[in-house]
């Protein structure tokens, strides 16, 4: 098969899901709860339309996911005047840390074979081309969730 950067970003989101479904699977994760789970343990006290919109999810499923993840024991979800704010509760604060290292430990192992430079090369110009996307008028960076601490 020829090489293409469809191609490959396919295979390695493939291996990551596979990766990251294993680490989650021994919390009682699935990897759809991922980046929700990310994103209010970065965002403390925000609302589902804020998770909804930044994710760029569907409502129905951002609902299901989420009382999901509450049912779960996963997020607490507090009346807060007309909206409902949501936290991680201790069990899933646990859950974000090990849901934050997966993508740090898959790094590291899916990019063993390069050197230290050819990480940064890679890295650098992978980040180069996700930037051009998100300036493309059909494409929508806030559907892209951030993975790095902040």
């Amino acid at each position: 098969m020829q090489r293409t950067l469809a191609f490959c970003s396919t295979v390695l989101y493939r291996r990551f899901t596979a990766y990251t479904t294993q680490r989650l699977q021994a919390l009682g994760l699935h990897f759809g709860s991922l980046f929700p789970l990310i994103y209010v343990g970065k965002h403390p006290g925000c609302t589902q339309a804020q998770l909804t919109a930044q994710l760029g999810l569907d409502w129905g499923h951002s609902q299901r996911t989420v009382a999901r993840l509450v049912e779960e024991g996963f997020l607490l979800r507090e009346k807060a005047g007309r909206a409902y704010r949501l936290e991680l509760s201790a069990r899933g604060r646990q859950a974000f840390a090990v849901s934050h290292q997966v993508f740090f430990d898959w790094d590291e192992a899916a990019l063993a074979g390069l050197s230290p430079e050819e990480q940064e090369q890679l890295l650098s110009l992978l980040a180069k081309a996700v930037q051009k996307e998100a300036e493309t008028p059909c494409t929508s960076a806030s559907a892209v969730p951030s993975t790095t601490a902040g």
